[in-house]
């Protein structure tokens, strides 16, 4: 196969793997990012917990689940920073058995995440690098970057506009595909679902979702400054 099949090859790949990577970079931020944290930054935009969790106790134990999530180590190696947690005011565990499973799939599921946040900055960075080191195939890099960009924000416009409009059906699609069957539903009264509400997750894919959306918005500017001035 000749060189300039594999650089547009290339191309198409970087272009596709881009919406993907964005979307994990993005998700990926929002857990580790602090100061403020997302429940810091979100629980004074949602109402308060209806079965007793003052204002601070609930940011402290949400705190203390997001640094089971962060943790890089195995999610059974870790889960006894969430066996550990006790309601305030007493020696009753903070989550059920049935909370601590899910969990255990959540982590999982997120350090999976990671692994494919890994392979595809190798995809996208070492395509790029690929294209734009040689003159000849720089502006095949430069049509990457573009549409990479406009793919991410055509995708992320449909899962915007499904949010909004259907959010019900895309948070348990979701979960569906993510997690076992009858697995991830609780109670109200429920540690997870006190800590973690509707509104928190709606919320959440909406500041993630916009997030990306924006990012692809930028590089198809980007991109297409550079289509301009190669061309």
């Amino acid at each position: 196969m000749k060189q300039a099949e594999i650089a547009k090859i290339v191309r198409w790949i970087v272009a596709i793997a881009i919406p993907f990577f964005l979307t994990l970079v993005t998700l990926r931020l929002m857990i580790t990012w602090q100061n403020p944290s997302y429940p810091e930054f979100e629980y004074p935009r949602i109402g308060p917990d209806p079965f007793g969790f003052t204002f601070d106790e609930r940011l402290d134990l949400a705190e203390e689940t997001l640094a089971y999530l962060r943790r890089s180590e195995p999610a059974e190696e870790v889960i006894y920073i969430l066996e550990d947690l006790r309601l305030p005011g007493g020696e009753e565990p903070l989550y059920n058995q049935r909370e601590i499973g899910h969990m255990l799939d959540v982590k999982s599921l997120v350090d999976t995440f990671r692994t494919f946040t890994w392979l595809l900055a190798i995809i996208v960075i070492g395509g790029l690098i690929f294209l734009l080191a040689r003159s000849e195939t720089r502006f095949l890099g430069y049509k990457s970057i573009m549409w990479g960009g406009l793919l991410t924000t055509a995708i992320l416009l449909i899962m915007l506009l499904l949010i909004l409009l259907s959010w019900n059906l895309v948070f348990t699609q979701f979960h569906e595909i993510l997690f076992p069957p009858d697995t991830w539903t609780f109670y109200y009264s429920d540690s997870l679902i006190r800590l973690f509400p509707e509104k928190f997750w709606f919320d959440f894919g909406l500041l993630w979702t916009g997030a990306i959306f924006l990012e692809g918005i930028f590089l198809a500017v980007i991109g297409y400054v550079l289509v301009r001035r190669g061309g």
